[in-house]
This record gives structure tokens, sequence and C-alpha cells, in this order.
């Protein structure tokens, strides 16, 4: 939303340097892997968009930061475990069999959520008008993601009472 309010006040190269600011600050912060690569992205968006004063290449960040997160999810699938069975056993660190291969589908559907996502602020990027792309980028695509963790949710507390269940009527 920050770059639509300042589409009215500023010219893109000045928005750009906030974002660069942002995008250094990220890849201080960054312990290496996709999280400073996304960082060197954000800096070469904001480079383009401050050469060229075009707003397209910070409109293009969103679709930027669902390719950082789907590459760290996707990471953790292909090398183990899961970025969600991470998070789960901070809490739960003897996680159950059932338990695993939900987190592993978890980070799956998360993978998915993030093309979809990055797909459609792509898209509206392209081809959309400054208001659908803040409107989406900066609204709708919040509210999904609030969605999509609350179906999760519901769903792991089902799953949880399902295994309490099950573990009952054996033991």
């Amino acid at each position: 939303m920050a770059v639509y309010a300042g589409m009215a006040q500023l010219q893109p190269r000045w928005m750009a340097l906030v974002l660069l600011t942002l995008a250094l600050a990220r890849a201080a912060v960054a312990r290496g892997g996709p999280w400073l690569a996304a960082g060197a992205g954000a800096a070469l968006l904001a480079a383009a968009a401050w050469w060229g004063n075009a707003w397209l290449p910070l409109k293009l960040y969103p679709v930027l930061v669902n390719a950082a997160l789907l590459l760290v999810f996707g990471a953790s699938l292909l090398r183990g475990p899961s970025l969600v069975e991470r998070l789960a056993r901070l809490r739960e660190p003897d996680l159950p069999p059932a338990g695993v291969a939900y987190t592993r589908r978890v980070t799956q559907a998360w993978c998915g959520f993030f093309v979809v996502n990055g797909s459609i602020a792509l898209s509206t990027a392209l081809w959309g008008s400054d208001a659908a792309w803040a409107l989406y980028n900066g609204l709708l695509a919040y509210g999904l993601m609030g969605l999509f963790f609350g179906v999760e949710w519901l769903l792991r507390q089902r799953l949880k009472a399902r295994l309490r269940h099950a573990g009952g009527a054996h033991g």
C-alpha cells in the first residue's frame, strides 16, 4: 500500500530508495540463501525503478517476495525436514509420524499458495490498473494468507483430535 500511496506523491525513483533501504536492511540480517537472494533481487528492482523512473519494478516486489517464500518452503521439502515440520517441532518435539506427514503436506500446500499468489501478483503488476494492483497486493493477498492460516489451523485441530482419539482407543 505504501507504493500505491507514494504513486500519487512521489516519483518512482524516490520510492525506489525506500525499497533499497529495506532490501539492504533485510540483506544485513539474512542468514544467507533465499533471503539474501531476495534482498539482492529487491535491490535490483529498486535500481531498475531508479534508473528508469518507472513504477513497474516496484510493483514486481510482491512477486519477488512470493518467489523467495516458495524457494524457502520448497527447499525445505528437498533437503528436509520441511519448514512447517521444523516450526511444529518447536511446540511438539516428539511429532508423531502422522504429524510429520501432515506438516509435509502443509508445506507443499504453502508452495502452491505462493505459486498462485505470485502469479496473481505478476498479473496485476503487468496488466492490472494501479488500483487493482494495490487492492490485491496490499489487502486481498494478506486476507487470503490469513484465510489459509485459519483453514489450516482448523484442519490441524481436527487431525490432533483424531490422533488423540486413535491413541486413546489403542492404549
